[in-house]
């Protein structure tokens, strides 16, 4: 081996156990789906944990379609965000890839556009509900979009925040009780006793956080690991150029 030549790193690919945070997803977000699915499973309209707008009949079936739908998408991207999965089944990411678009987020998301427009929760709950579905809708397609043109660096970070806002919908009920807790005792003095003012504030503060917050995290997350390989690059870069070169 000359001096300009370097060994070639081996690697065995990324191990399963390497990732602990992918079973506790994965058990989190079936245990939501578990608790979230049923009511919209037994065509009851009364076991809707959403009010129905009498100006909007169909808010029902809507609603249980888009939580079917988003389910599948919660269910699906637990494995497509598994390193380990995508690096051993190619095939089957690919295949839950298309699940999770045509069968999850797509349908999910264009349900979740007229749900959001029907809120009964108000105008700023209603904001954020449109906001979502499109951003939800948007990210997912370029993601796709990127698959398909095989720019899968691309591809990547666009699914990272398709995954973001899909899973927001658990942050949103985390953060909705949060308020309910903290607001609740305000019902007579900053409410004046208005259960429906307060019901819109704890639904417009949860809405907005429920997925701005996971979506700047993922923002961030994707800066991090970029900023990182900007680093190696220049430590590379900076190494091969103090390299001594080889004589004749």
């Amino acid at each position: 081996m000359t001096l300009t030549e370097t060994p070639t790193p081996t690697t065995s690919g990324p191990r399963w156990w390497r990732r602990p945070w992918v079973a506790p997803l994965a058990v989190l977000a079936i245990a939501f789906v578990a608790f979230s699915l049923p009511p919209y499973l037994s065509l009851d309209p009364s076991r809707s944990r959403v009010p129905a707008p009498d100006f909007f009949p169909p808010h029902f079936a809507v609603l249980s379609l888009h939580v079917i739908f988003g389910s599948i998408a919660m269910i699906s991207c637990c494995l497509q965000v598994w390193p380990w999965f995508r690096a051993r089944h190619p095939r089957a990411h690919r295949v839950i890839g298309r699940v999770y678009v045509f069968g999850g987020c797509l349908p999910g998301g264009l349900l979740g556009l007229a749900v959001s427009l029907a809120t009964p929760f108000g105008p700023v709950t209603r904001a954020s509900g449109v906001v979502l579905a499109l951003l939800w809708l948007g990210c997912t397609l370029a993601g796709w979009r990127m698959a398909r043109q095989r720019r899968f660096v691309d591809h990547r970070r666009w699914m990272i925040r398709s995954f973001a806002l899909t899973m927001s919908i658990i942050t949103n009920r985390l953060w909705g009780a949060v308020f309910v807790i903290t607001l609740s005792p305000q019902l007579d003095t900053t409410f004046h006793g208005d259960q429906a003012l307060l019901a819109a504030t704890v639904g417009a503060l949860s809405a907005w956080l429920g997925w701005v917050l996971p979506l700047l995290f993922a923002e961030w997350w994707l800066e991090r690991g970029d900023a990182a390989k900007r680093r190696r690059r220049a430590r590379a870069t900076a190494l091969t150029s103090s390299e001594p070169r080889a004589t004749t």
